[in-house]
C-alpha cells in the first residue's frame, strides 16, 4: 500500500471530550494524516460520516445520547450492503462487556484510554490498509460490471446485426426463388418430378 495513499485517507474523531479530541488530533497530524475531521457532538457523527465518507472512524463509546454503541447502530442502519467501514474504539471503558458489545456491533477494533500513541498509530495504519484495499476492490468491481456491460451490448448488437442479415438473405432468396419461377421444393429435388 503507497503511504501517500494512506495519508489522504479521510479519518473522523468522534468523542465528547475536547481534551481527548485535540490530542488524537495532534497524534494524527504529527503521522502525517491529513484528511482529519472531528466533532465532540456526538450526534453530530452520522451527518458528518454522510457528509464526509471517512475511511475511518475513531469513535469514543461513553457519549451523552447518542452513545457510542447508539452511533454504531446508526451507521449499521445506513452503510450499504458489502460497505466495509472499520471503526476503532477508543474509550475509557475497559470492561469486557464494552468491548464484546462494540465489537459484536461493527467496531473493527478497540483500545482503552489512556492508550499508547505507537500501537494506536499501526493498529489506525492496519485498518486503513484494509479500508484502501477494499475500496480497491469496489473500484475493480465496478470497472469489471462496466467491462461485462459493454461486452454484453456488443454481443446483443452483433446478434442483432447477425439477425437482420439473416433475413436479408431470406428475403434475397425469396426473391430469387419468385424470379426464376422455382419453388423451393423444386429447387430441393423433391423427387416429385419425373
Amino acid at each position: 500500500m503507497r503511504e501517500d495513499a494512506l495519508k489522504q485517507a479521510r479519518i473522523l474523531v468522534v468523542d465528547d471530550q475536547e481534551a481527548n479530541v485535540r490530542p488524537v488530533e495532534r497524534i494524527l497530524e504529527r503521522a502525517g494524516y491529513q484528511n482529519v475531521r472531528s466533532t465532540t457532538e456526538s450526534s453530530r457523527a452520522v451527518p458528518l460520516w454522510a457528509e464526509f465518507d471517512p475511511d475511518l472512524i475513531l469513535l469514543d463509546l461513553m457519549m451523552p445520547d447518542p452513545d457510542g454503541f447508539a452511533v454504531m447502530e446508526e451507521l449499521a442502519k445506513r452503510l450499504p450492503e458489502g460497505r466495509y467501514l472499520p471503526i476503532l474504539v477508543l474509550t475509557a471503558d475497559s470492561t469486557s462487556e464494552a468491548k464484546h458489545r462494540a465489537l459484536s456491533m461493527g467496531a473493527r477494533d478497540f483500545l482503552t484510554k489512556p492508550f499508547d500513541h505507537t500501537e494506536a498509530l499501526l493498529r489506525i495504519r492496519n485498518l486503513l490498509e484494509i479500508r484502501l484495499l477494499h475500496r480497491r476492490v469496489e473500484d475493480q468491481n465496478v470497472a469489471l460490471e462496466e467491462l461485462v456491460r459493454q461486452r454484453t451490448q456488443k454481443l446483443v448488437d452483433a446478434l442483432d446485426a447477425s439477425k437482420r442479415q439473416s433475413e436479408h438473405r431470406r428475403a434475397l432468396l425469396a426473391r430469387l426463388g419468385g424470379s426464376h419461377g422455382v419453388g423451393a421444393t423444386d429447387a430441393a429435388g423433391d423427387g416429385a418430378s419425373g
